[in-house]
């Protein structure tokens, strides 16, 4: 029998994940369907319900549902606790398993695609919500020298931050203090929603100096404001989030299905050119 797959979100018609799960699923010969899921606003856990009872094996989770599925599943994975949000659930039985890849999938990219090392060099990351949140953890793991979190408000990332204590060495700043502790940093990535309303974050102009990457998390929407500036600057590498949201599926993947897809083709074919 076909395991059954899919993806929740609202709006879903976007979404590239049947694309994606579909090439990887005929990649390793394994045999399931991957379809899209417009949840109703407000009635994300009857339409899952009706979902695991025809007999789904897994969920990817998108926007505006990830706090849903959160309270939605009987356990949870460290990664989705931290982030306090789940972009993937798993089915066994009466278990409802959470986990939420967006993290690793990020490093995943950087340092395997992009061949960016973030052990022992100085990250900057861009904003304190919900994104962030979710790759702090990932990132720390990494052993960077230290990763600097901004953000508007600063009280919300010094909370942000205090979740975090102990775990490695995380500093906080506003934008306007950002100016004293920039040197140049190796790694910036925008994890803010700046790109996708046409503006750029209030950044110093010396803090893509000496920057190896510029890593947007917005993707398919070209050269944003913040990677223009990145270039404008003299940043060495430019991306967007695109291979994150292919490596954040294999991730997924290989928790269903045991066995790591090739991102490689995949990410080529959903490339949108950074001009």
């Amino acid at each position: 029998m076909t395991d059954r797959y899919a993806v929740i979100g609202n709006p879903i018609g976007f979404t590239k994940s049947p694309f994606i799960h579909g090439t990887f699923a005929k990649m390793t010969g394994q045999d399931l369907s991957y379809e899209a899921i417009e949840g109703p606003i407000g009635g994300f856990a009857a339409r899952v319900d009706q979902f695991r009872a025809e007999g789904a094996k897994g969920l990817n989770i998108t926007a505006p549902f990830k706090l849903d599925a959160f309270a939605y599943a009987t356990e949870l994975s460290e990664s989705a606790r931290r982030a306090r949000a789940a972009n993937c659930l798993k089915f066994e039985d009466d278990r409802v398993i959470a986990e939420n890849f967006d993290g690793v999938g990020l490093v995943r990219d950087i340092t395997v695609n992009l061949a960016v090392k973030m052990k022992g060099r100085r990250v900057l990351m861009l904003g304190a919500g919900g994104a962030a949140r979710g790759a702090l953890l990932p990132f720390l793991r990494q052993e960077p020298s230290e990763l600097v979190l901004v953000n508007r408000t600063l009280s919300k990332a010094v909370a942000l931050a205090d979740e975090f204590a102990g775990r490695g060495p995380l500093i906080v700043s506003g934008y306007a203090e950002l100016a004293d502790l920039a040197e140049g940093y190796d790694v910036v990535v925008n994890a803010t929603s700046a790109s996708l309303r046409g503006e750029t974050p209030p950044l110093p102009s010396n803090v893509f100096q000496g920057a190896e990457l510029a890593y947007e998390l917005a993707y398919g929407k070209g050269l944003t404001p913040f990677l223009h500036a990145a270039r404008a600057a003299g940043a060495a590498k430019l991306a967007d989030g695109v291979g994150m949201l292919v490596e954040q599926a294999a991730e997924a993947f290989v928790w269903w299905r045991g066995v790591r897809p090739s991102t490689a083709e995949v990410i080529a074919k959903l490339t949108v050119p950074l001009t």
